[in-house]
Protein backbone atom coordinates (compact mmCIF):
# COMPACT_ATOMS: atom_id res chain seq x y z
CA UNK A 1 0.00 0.00 0.00
CA UNK A 2 1.42 3.26 -0.94
CA UNK A 3 2.32 6.14 1.64
CA UNK A 4 0.55 9.68 0.24
CA UNK A 5 2.27 12.70 0.72
CA UNK A 6 -0.60 13.74 2.68
CA UNK A 7 0.24 10.88 5.63
CA UNK A 8 3.44 12.96 6.12
CA UNK A 9 2.26 16.90 6.17
CA UNK A 10 -1.09 15.59 7.75
CA UNK A 11 -2.63 19.16 6.64
CA UNK A 12 -6.29 20.31 8.59
CA UNK A 13 -8.82 21.36 5.54
CA UNK A 14 -8.16 24.78 6.31
CA UNK A 15 -4.56 24.62 5.95
CA UNK A 16 -4.91 22.68 2.56
CA UNK A 17 -6.53 25.54 1.30
CA UNK A 18 -3.69 27.67 1.33
CA UNK A 19 -1.29 24.88 0.19
CA UNK A 20 0.71 24.69 -2.51
CA UNK A 21 3.55 22.82 -3.82
CA UNK A 22 6.98 24.06 -5.80
CA UNK A 23 8.60 21.55 -8.13
CA UNK A 24 11.61 23.34 -9.00
CA UNK A 25 14.19 21.87 -11.57
CA UNK A 26 15.89 24.06 -13.34
CA UNK A 27 17.06 27.65 -13.22
CA UNK A 28 15.41 28.36 -16.52
CA UNK A 29 15.28 26.07 -19.41
CA UNK A 30 18.86 24.92 -19.70
CA UNK A 31 20.08 26.51 -16.46
CA UNK A 32 21.38 25.29 -13.34
CA UNK A 33 19.71 22.38 -12.08
CA UNK A 34 18.07 23.19 -8.64
CA UNK A 35 19.26 20.31 -7.28
CA UNK A 36 22.92 20.82 -7.65
CA UNK A 37 22.09 24.27 -6.24
CA UNK A 38 21.22 22.91 -3.45
CA UNK A 39 23.39 19.96 -3.06
CA UNK A 40 26.31 23.29 -3.12
CA UNK A 41 24.41 24.99 -0.44
CA UNK A 42 26.04 25.31 3.02
CA UNK A 43 25.13 21.95 4.87
CA UNK A 44 23.70 24.10 7.82
CA UNK A 45 21.00 26.17 5.76
CA UNK A 46 20.07 22.51 3.87
CA UNK A 47 18.85 21.36 7.32
CA UNK A 48 17.46 24.27 8.31
CA UNK A 49 15.48 24.48 4.40
CA UNK A 50 16.96 28.11 3.40
CA UNK A 51 17.85 28.02 0.11
CA UNK A 52 18.19 29.61 -3.08
CA UNK A 53 15.87 26.98 -4.90
CA UNK A 54 12.37 27.63 -3.31
CA UNK A 55 10.13 30.76 -2.75
CA UNK A 56 10.42 32.65 -5.90
CA UNK A 57 7.33 34.91 -5.88
CA UNK A 58 6.40 35.56 -9.76
CA UNK A 59 6.58 33.64 -12.69
CA UNK A 60 7.82 36.78 -15.38
CA UNK A 61 6.72 39.52 -14.46
CA UNK A 62 2.87 39.58 -13.90
CA UNK A 63 1.82 36.23 -12.80
CA UNK A 64 1.86 35.62 -9.01
CA UNK A 65 3.46 31.94 -7.66
CA UNK A 66 2.37 33.34 -3.79
CA UNK A 67 0.13 35.37 -1.97
CA UNK A 68 0.98 36.41 1.80
CA UNK A 69 -0.42 33.39 4.19
CA UNK A 70 -0.04 30.49 1.93
CA UNK A 71 1.82 27.21 2.76
CA UNK A 72 4.05 26.69 0.57
CA UNK A 73 6.20 23.35 -0.07
CA UNK A 74 9.35 22.74 -1.57
CA UNK A 75 10.65 20.19 -3.74
CA UNK A 76 13.59 19.99 -6.56
CA UNK A 77 14.01 17.25 -8.99
CA UNK A 78 16.01 14.49 -8.18
CA UNK A 79 16.00 11.89 -10.72
CA UNK A 80 13.12 10.96 -12.83
CA UNK A 81 9.69 11.41 -11.26
CA UNK A 82 11.62 11.57 -7.88
CA UNK A 83 11.77 14.72 -6.14
CA UNK A 84 13.83 15.45 -2.81
CA UNK A 85 11.28 17.22 -0.05
CA UNK A 86 13.86 20.85 0.58
CA UNK A 87 11.93 23.42 2.77
CA UNK A 88 8.04 24.60 4.03
CA UNK A 89 7.06 27.46 5.04
CA UNK A 90 4.48 30.00 5.75
CA UNK A 91 4.96 33.36 3.06
CA UNK A 92 4.67 36.78 4.67
CA UNK A 93 5.12 39.01 1.37
CA UNK A 94 6.00 38.57 -2.14
CA UNK A 95 7.88 41.56 -3.29
CA UNK A 96 7.26 42.71 -7.20
CA UNK A 97 9.93 41.05 -9.02
CA UNK A 98 11.42 38.77 -6.00
CA UNK A 99 11.53 36.20 -3.75
CA UNK A 100 8.94 35.71 -1.04
CA UNK A 101 9.83 36.92 2.28
CA UNK A 102 8.57 33.83 4.13
CA UNK A 103 8.60 31.55 7.73
CA UNK A 104 10.21 28.42 7.88
CA UNK A 105 7.20 26.02 9.17
CA UNK A 106 9.81 24.03 11.76
CA UNK A 107 7.21 21.47 12.52
CA UNK A 108 8.54 19.77 8.59
CA UNK A 109 12.07 20.65 9.03
CA UNK A 110 13.01 16.68 10.07
CA UNK A 111 12.12 15.86 6.82
CA UNK A 112 14.12 18.71 4.95
CA UNK A 113 16.73 17.25 2.31
CA UNK A 114 15.46 13.10 3.40
CA UNK A 115 11.82 13.02 1.87
CA UNK A 116 11.76 12.05 -1.47
CA UNK A 117 8.57 11.59 -3.55
CA UNK A 118 7.30 10.05 -6.80
CA UNK A 119 5.22 12.44 -9.06
CA UNK A 120 4.91 12.57 -12.89
CA UNK A 121 4.85 16.36 -13.47
CA UNK A 122 3.31 16.31 -16.71
CA UNK A 123 4.71 19.93 -17.82
CA UNK A 124 7.98 21.08 -18.91
CA UNK A 125 8.55 24.24 -17.60
CA UNK A 126 11.64 24.58 -14.74
CA UNK A 127 9.84 26.07 -12.18
CA UNK A 128 6.23 25.45 -11.47
CA UNK A 129 3.55 25.86 -8.39
CA UNK A 130 0.58 24.13 -8.25
CA UNK A 131 -2.64 24.04 -5.35
CA UNK A 132 -1.29 21.17 -3.29
CA UNK A 133 -5.18 19.98 -2.83
CA UNK A 134 -4.79 19.25 -6.80
CA UNK A 135 -1.93 16.95 -6.46
CA UNK A 136 -2.06 15.03 -3.41
CA UNK A 137 -3.67 11.81 -4.70
CA UNK A 138 -0.90 11.40 -7.23
CA UNK A 139 2.10 12.02 -5.22
CA UNK A 140 3.20 8.84 -3.12
CA UNK A 141 6.18 8.84 -0.66
CA UNK A 142 8.99 6.52 -2.11
CA UNK A 143 11.28 6.99 1.23
CA UNK A 144 12.69 9.12 3.87
CA UNK A 145 16.42 8.62 3.93
CA UNK A 146 18.34 7.88 7.34
CA UNK A 147 20.45 11.21 6.67
CA UNK A 148 20.43 14.09 4.28
CA UNK A 149 20.51 13.39 0.79
CA UNK A 150 24.37 14.35 -0.55
CA UNK A 151 23.63 13.32 -4.57
CA UNK A 152 23.68 10.29 -6.52
CA UNK A 153 25.20 6.81 -4.95
CA UNK A 154 28.38 5.38 -6.64
CA UNK A 155 26.67 3.13 -9.03
CA UNK A 156 29.79 0.74 -9.56
CA UNK A 157 32.98 1.25 -11.71
CA UNK A 158 31.25 -0.50 -14.67
CA UNK A 159 27.86 1.64 -14.52
CA UNK A 160 29.87 4.87 -14.38
CA UNK A 161 28.87 7.32 -17.53
CA UNK A 162 29.15 11.50 -16.28
CA UNK A 163 28.13 14.33 -17.69
CA UNK A 164 30.83 16.80 -17.55
CA UNK A 165 28.28 18.96 -15.28
CA UNK A 166 27.76 15.57 -13.34
CA UNK A 167 31.43 14.92 -12.56
CA UNK A 168 31.80 18.35 -11.88
CA UNK A 169 29.23 18.08 -9.13
CA UNK A 170 30.87 15.17 -7.70
CA UNK A 171 34.24 16.85 -7.42
CA UNK A 172 32.48 19.64 -5.88
CA UNK A 173 30.32 18.37 -3.43
CA UNK A 174 32.56 15.30 -2.91
CA UNK A 175 30.03 12.54 -1.89
CA UNK A 176 32.05 10.04 0.47
CA UNK A 177 30.94 7.13 -1.00
CA UNK A 178 32.15 8.84 -5.24
CA UNK A 179 35.02 9.53 -3.97
CA UNK A 180 36.08 6.81 -2.02
CA UNK A 181 35.82 5.11 -4.88
CA UNK A 182 37.65 6.76 -7.08
CA UNK A 183 40.29 8.19 -4.68
CA UNK A 184 42.46 5.22 -4.52
CA UNK A 185 42.01 3.50 -7.80
CA UNK A 186 43.71 3.05 -11.01
CA UNK A 187 42.12 3.15 -14.34
CA UNK A 188 41.76 3.16 -18.02
CA UNK A 189 38.47 5.44 -18.96
CA UNK A 190 37.28 6.80 -21.93
CA UNK A 191 36.08 10.36 -22.83
CA UNK A 192 33.24 10.72 -25.10
CA UNK A 193 32.04 13.76 -27.48
CA UNK A 194 28.75 13.45 -27.53
CA UNK A 195 28.54 16.10 -30.48
CA UNK A 196 30.68 14.02 -33.10
CA UNK A 197 31.36 10.77 -31.57
CA UNK A 198 34.98 10.94 -31.34
CA UNK A 199 36.95 9.80 -28.11
CA UNK A 200 39.71 9.89 -26.13
CA UNK A 201 41.40 7.10 -23.99
CA UNK A 202 43.45 8.02 -21.48
CA UNK A 203 44.86 5.82 -18.31
CA UNK A 204 44.74 7.02 -14.04
CA UNK A 205 47.87 5.70 -12.87
CA UNK A 206 49.97 6.24 -9.69
CA UNK A 207 52.61 8.96 -11.47
CA UNK A 208 48.71 11.07 -12.18
CA UNK A 209 47.60 10.39 -8.41
CA UNK A 210 44.71 7.90 -9.01
CA UNK A 211 41.24 8.64 -11.41
CA UNK A 212 40.40 10.84 -8.95
CA UNK A 213 43.22 13.38 -9.23
CA UNK A 214 43.27 12.62 -13.17
CA UNK A 215 39.44 13.61 -13.31
CA UNK A 216 40.19 16.32 -10.98
CA UNK A 217 42.06 18.20 -13.64
CA UNK A 218 39.17 17.86 -16.45
CA UNK A 219 37.20 20.13 -14.96
CA UNK A 220 39.59 22.58 -13.85
CA UNK A 221 40.55 23.60 -16.69
CA UNK A 222 38.81 20.97 -19.34
CA UNK A 223 41.66 19.18 -21.19
CA UNK A 224 43.88 17.85 -18.45
CA UNK A 225 47.32 18.64 -20.08
CA UNK A 226 46.06 16.70 -23.24
CA UNK A 227 47.77 18.07 -26.64
CA UNK A 228 44.48 17.41 -28.85
CA UNK A 229 41.96 18.20 -25.93
CA UNK A 230 43.79 21.56 -25.43
CA UNK A 231 43.51 22.44 -29.07
CA UNK A 232 39.51 22.05 -28.45
CA UNK A 233 39.58 23.95 -25.71
CA UNK A 234 42.01 26.81 -27.29
CA UNK A 235 39.47 26.87 -29.95
CA UNK A 236 36.10 26.05 -28.95
CA UNK A 237 36.13 26.96 -25.53
CA UNK A 238 35.85 25.65 -22.68
CA UNK A 239 32.04 24.90 -22.55
CA UNK A 240 32.19 23.55 -25.88
CA UNK A 241 33.88 20.67 -23.08
CA UNK A 242 31.18 21.38 -20.50
CA UNK A 243 28.33 20.61 -23.07
CA UNK A 244 29.61 17.86 -24.90
CA UNK A 245 32.31 15.66 -23.38
CA UNK A 246 31.18 12.62 -21.08
CA UNK A 247 33.35 10.30 -19.46
CA UNK A 248 33.54 6.62 -18.53
CA UNK A 249 35.36 3.91 -16.81
CA UNK A 250 36.61 1.23 -18.89
CA UNK A 251 38.85 -1.09 -16.88
CA UNK A 252 39.75 -0.06 -12.88
CA UNK A 253 42.39 -1.51 -10.77
CA UNK A 254 43.68 -1.45 -6.94
CA UNK A 255 46.25 0.63 -6.17
CA UNK A 256 48.91 -2.59 -6.20
CA UNK A 257 48.71 -2.56 -9.47
CA UNK A 258 51.85 -1.69 -11.29
CA UNK A 259 51.77 1.45 -13.92
CA UNK A 260 53.25 -0.02 -16.83
CA UNK A 261 50.57 -2.64 -17.40
CA UNK A 262 47.53 0.44 -16.93
CA UNK A 263 49.38 1.74 -19.59
CA UNK A 264 49.90 -1.16 -21.45
CA UNK A 265 46.03 -1.66 -21.43
CA UNK A 266 45.44 2.43 -22.12
CA UNK A 267 47.43 0.83 -25.56
CA UNK A 268 45.03 -1.99 -25.89
CA UNK A 269 41.50 0.37 -25.62
CA UNK A 270 43.47 2.92 -27.82
CA UNK A 271 43.60 0.49 -30.61
CA UNK A 272 40.26 -1.86 -29.94
CA UNK A 273 39.02 1.84 -30.09
CA UNK A 274 40.90 3.45 -32.80
CA UNK A 275 40.89 6.48 -30.74
CA UNK A 276 44.34 7.40 -32.64
CA UNK A 277 42.87 7.65 -35.73
CA UNK A 278 38.89 8.21 -35.79
CA UNK A 279 39.46 10.19 -31.91
CA UNK A 280 41.30 12.73 -29.86
CA UNK A 281 44.23 10.18 -29.15
CA UNK A 282 47.68 11.26 -30.94
CA UNK A 283 51.42 9.60 -30.82
CA UNK A 284 53.62 11.99 -30.19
Amino acid sequence: MDIKLDDILRLKDDELNISRIELNTTAGRGGEWFIDRWLATDLQNRIEGQTECSYWGWYGTKQRNFYPNDLVFSFVKKDGDEWLFVSAARILDVPIGQRARYEILEKYRPFFGRLIICYKKKQTYSRYVFKLRSRLEDITVKEILPDLYNGAHFPGYDQVCLSFKELEGIVKRRPSDWINALEHQKAVYLITDQSNGRLYVGSATADSKMLLARWESYISNGHGGNIELKKIVDSKGFDYIKQNFQYSIIENYNAKIDDEYIRSREVFWKKILQSEKHGYNKNY
